[in-house]
């Protein structure tokens, strides 16, 4: 009988040799936990659409912000759910809105975790859209002053990194120039380079309250056919200024983030969404998964597609067994 003189078999023998040789490292400091800030106080409502994650106040945030930070997790990305809403969503650059307020109360009681934040008009405007309307088109233009606007209050309270995800066009480097001509020259830009208009949004929408009113959002983020204008996309941010640029969602892209990966210099953070995870959830709840072993599989794939940075809901799942 002949033997094969390959044998892969090796260095799977253990657990230990495994880990030795394993090729993909994934640590709970790659990882930014989505929050989303309510009004009110004492308010921890659990999210029906999204199983473990909550609708929390100022008060709430802060805690739940020290809870991850002693989970040795990166960092935070903050939602808001403004009290009232107005074509213009002027809550979202309130300085006295409850992003502002969460940014204050959290690096109150936080030095190291990483406070970034949404910088998006969806949350915030009566007709759920991600800029200005008028006569039922999202205009472009009018739109970037009120991210630039949003972008500096998000400064101005503490935020370490500002993340525009609303997809019109130059917004980078609208807030670039705002960031720079305020003195805020050294603050990261986190860009939603590739944001495709995906059906795995739904349970976000429902978190955030933020569904448009009529039509969709197909005229702003991407096919999800293309990647070549995924890598447009990118380099574009780059040039207006983007310090890290992501590819959202994650797992239906995993393509999309290996080819900005390899075709950028930028470290490259991913968005393992809402409806990625809700999945997982209720797949789970039927118990007709191991829920631990898919969400490491599904992290370890975006991180091995070329992700430095996963937003992700699994974040404390993933940390407290890591």
């Amino acid at each position: 009988m002949s033997f094969p003189k390959e044998r892969p078999r090796r260095l799977r023998k253990s657990e230990r040799l495994r880990a030795m040789v394993r090729e993909t490292t994934l640590t709970p400091a790659n990882l930014i936990y989505p929050l989303f800030v309510a009004p009110g106080e004492g308010v921890r409502k659990e999210i029906a659409s999204l199983p473990g994650c909550h609708h929390l106040s100022v008060d709430q945030v802060a805690r739940e912000a020290e809870v991850v930070e002693k989970l040795g997790i990166g960092g935070v990305i903050l939602f808001g759910l403004p009290q009232a809403k107005d074509p213009v969503g002027s809550e979202g650059y309130a300085d006295d809105g409850v992003v502002q307020k969460a940014i204050r109360a959290i690096r109150g009681v936080c030095k190291e975790l990483l406070v970034v934040t949404d910088v998006c008009l969806c949350e915030y405007t009566s007709h759920g859209h991600c800029g200005v309307v008028e006569q039922g088109e999202v205009q472009n233009d009018p739109t970037l002053e009120l991210l630039s606007r949003m972008a500096l209050s998000h400064a101005r309270a503490g935020a370490h990194v500002v993340a525009p995800s609303d997809m019109m066009d130059g917004r980078v480097g609208a807030i670039r120039e705002a960031l720079d001509s305020a003195g805020f020259g050294a603050l990261p830009i986190l860009a939603y380079a590739a944001k495709y208009a995906s059906s795995f949004y739904g349970p976000f929408r429902e978190a955030a309250d933020s569904a448009p009113q009529f039509g969709d959002r197909r005229g702003y983020q991407m096919d999800p056919a293309n990647l070549r204008e995924a890598l447009r996309e990118v380099r574009l941010d780059v040039e207006e200024g983007a310090d890290i640029v992501m590819v959202k969602p994650a797992l239906p892209y995993l393509d999309v983030i290996r080819a900005v990966a390899e075709s950028s210099d930028r470290p490259v953070a991913a968005y393992n969404v809402s409806g990625e995870y809700a999945m997982v959830k209720a797949a789970a709840a039927k118990g007709w998964i191991d829920e631990d072993r898919m969400m490491r599989e599904i992290l370890t794939s975006i991180r091995r597609a070329g992700a430095d940075v996963i937003l992700t809901y699994h974040a404390k799942d993933f940390a407290r067994r890591a």
